[in-house]
C-alpha cells in the first residue's frame, strides 16, 4: 500500500533505440566490456591526460565508495554504464587537471572571489528560472555547463564563446534528451548554459550531482555524513581558476543543496548573498519525483528508490531540512544581511519586481541595462518552450501538509493544490 513516506513512481518507456541497445547489452558480460573498477578508472584517465598528480587523498575513499555502489547496487544497463565510465573518466581527468595547473601557477590562489551570490531552495521551487533571470546581469559571472565539466585549462577571454569544449559539453548533456525524451520538457540541458555547483563539485566525489545519476544508497548515504568543508574549498578553487584567464565582477551560482551546507558555505564564503527560493513543497517534492525517477531511468531500469533523495522528496525530511535553515536563521548562524527570501508566486507574478527586492536587500543596483536584458529573455523563453512537465501529486502527499505548517506561515507560501 502507498504511505505519504513513499512516494511512488513509474519511468516512461525508453526509446526504442535505447531498449534495442540495453537489451543486447544485457547478453554481454558488461562487467568485463564496460568495467567500473578503481584500477581501470584511474589508469584511463592518467593515460587520458598524462598526469599521475591527484593531489590530496579526500576524494579517495568517496571515489572507492561510489564504484563499489555502482557495481552492487545501480544495477546499470549497458547504456548507464557507458555514461558513468565517461563520467567518472571525466571527473579524474578534471582533478588531475586542476591539481597540475595549481601547481604550475599557484598565483591563481591568490584570485579574490567576492560576495557571490548563491541561489538555494528545495529542487523545483523557482531556483532554475531565477539564476538564468539573474545571469542576464552583465555584471554577473556564471560557470557555464561546459567550463564547470572541463576547467582546465583555464578559459581565456579572448576564446570564451569559441572554446572547442563547449560543443563537447553540449553533445553531452543533450545526449541526456535523447536518453530520456521527458527531460527536455524537466530541466533544459546544453553545454552553453549555466551550471549548478553540483558539477564544480564532482571532481571530490562528494556531489549531490553524482548521487543524483545512479541509484547507490551506499554512496548517498557516505555523502549525508561527509565533512564539506574541503568539498567548499575545492569549489572555490574551481571558480578561482575560471576567472584566472577570465575575470568575472561577481559570480552568480546555484544548487539547491547548498540549503542543507549554508554555515560550511559561509565559512568558504562569508560575504555571500544567499537567496533562498520559496514553494509550497508538497508541489515541489512532486515534482522531484518526477525529475529524479527520469535521471535515475537514464541509466537502469530497476524500480525508483525514493528514499535515496528523502530530504526532497519525503514529507518529514525536507520539512526537516526547511526547518533547519530557519533554525540557523533564528541562531544567527546564517545572518539576515547574508540571506533573502524569493517567494515563486512572485516571481511568476512580477519576475523584475522580485529581482528589484532582492537587489535592495543586498544594497546592489539593478541596471537599466540588467532590466531590459532579463525582460528580453523572458519573452524568448515562453514556459512550456521545451513541453510542459506532466506529473501527479500523490494523493498521499496532502497528508504532509500539517508537516510544513510553520514553514509555509513564516514566508508567506502559499498551497498550490
Amino acid at each position: 500500500m502507498t504511505t505519504s513516506s513513499t512516494p511512488q513512481w513509474t519511468a516512461p518507456p525508453h526509446p526504442e533505440w535505447l531498449s534495442t541497445v540495453n537489451r543486447e547489452g544485457s547478453y554481454l558480460n558488461l562487467e568485463a566490456v564496460v568495467p567500473l573498477d578503481n584500477v581501470s578508472l584511474l589508469n584511463e584517465a592518467c593515460q587520458a591526460t598524462g598526469l599521475n598528480d591527484f593531489g590530496d587523498d579526500l576524494w579517495r575513499e568517496p571515489f572507492g565508495v561510489l564504484v563499489k555502489s555502482l557495481q552492487e547496487e545501480a544495477q546499470l544497463t549497458l547504456m548507464g554504464r557507458l555514461m558513468a565510465r565517461n563520467d567518472i573518466i571525466l571527473w579524474l581527468s578534471t582533478r588531475l587537471q586542476v591539481t597540475e595547473t595549481l601547481k604550475k601557477h599557484p598565483e591563481i590562489l591568490h584570485e579574490t572571489i567576492s560576495a557571490p551570490m548563491v541561489i538555494v531552495g528545495l529542487p523545483r521551487s523557482g531556483t532554475s528560472i531565477l539564476y538564468e533571470l539573474l545571469s542576464q546581469d552583465p555584471e554577473v559571472g556564471v560557470p557555464m555547463m561546459w567550463e564547470a565539466l572541463q576547467p582546465c585549462p583555464p578559459p581565456q577571454q579572448e576564446t570564451y564563446s569559441t572554446d572547442p569544449r563547449i560543443g563537447h559539453a553540449h553533445r553531452l548533456f543533450t545526449q541526456w534528451n535523447r536518453v530520456a525524451p521527458d527531460f527536455a520538457s524537466m530541466h533544459e540541458m546544453r553545454g552553453d548554459i549555466p551550471s549548478e555547483c553540483g558539477l564544480l563539485m564532482a571532481s571530490t566525489f562528494i556531489s549531490d550531482h553524482i548521487a543524483s545519476l545512479h541509484q547507490t544508497p551506499s554512496y548517498s548515504s557516505w555523502c549525508m555524513q561527509a565533512d564539506f568543508q574541503p568539498v567548499y574549498e575545492y569549489h572555490k578553487k574551481i571558480l578561482q581558476i575560471l576567472q584566472w584567464k577570465n575575470p568575472r565582477k561577481r559570480w552568480l551560482l546555484k544548487a539547491p543543496e547548498h540549503q542543507v551546507h549554508l554555515d560550511i558555505l559561509l565559512q568558504v564564503y562569508p560575504d555571500a548573498r544567499i537567496v533562498q527560493t520559496h514553494r509550497d513543497p508538497i508541489k515541489c517534492m512532486a515534482s522531484t519525483t518526477s525529475l529524479m525517477g527520469t535521471l535515475y531511468s537514464m541509466r537502469t531500469d530497476q524500480p525508483f528508490n525514493a528514499e535515496l533523495f528523502a530530504n526532497i522528496i519525503m514529507g518529514a525530511a525536507t520539512a526537516q531540512r526547511l526547518e533547519h535553515v530557519i533554525a540557523q536563521r533564528e541562531q544567527g548562524i546564517v545572518p539576515d544581511a547574508n540571506i533573502a527570501d524569493s517567494r515563486y508566486q512572485d516571481l511568476m507574478d512580477d519576475p523584475l519586481k522580485c529581482i528589484s527586492n532582492l537587489y535592495a536587500h543586498f544594497k546592489m543596483t539593478l541596471s537599466e541595462q540588467a532590466k531590459k536584458r532579463m525582460q528580453d529573455y523572458l519573452q524568448g523563453k515562453p514556459k512550456g518552450k521545451f513541453g510542459r512537465h506532466a506529473y501527479e501529486v500523490d494523493e498521499h502527499r496532502a497528508r504532509d501538509r500539517s508537516l510544513f505548517k510553520r514553514y509555509q506561515e513564516r514566508y508567506n507560501v502559499p498551497d498550490e493544490l
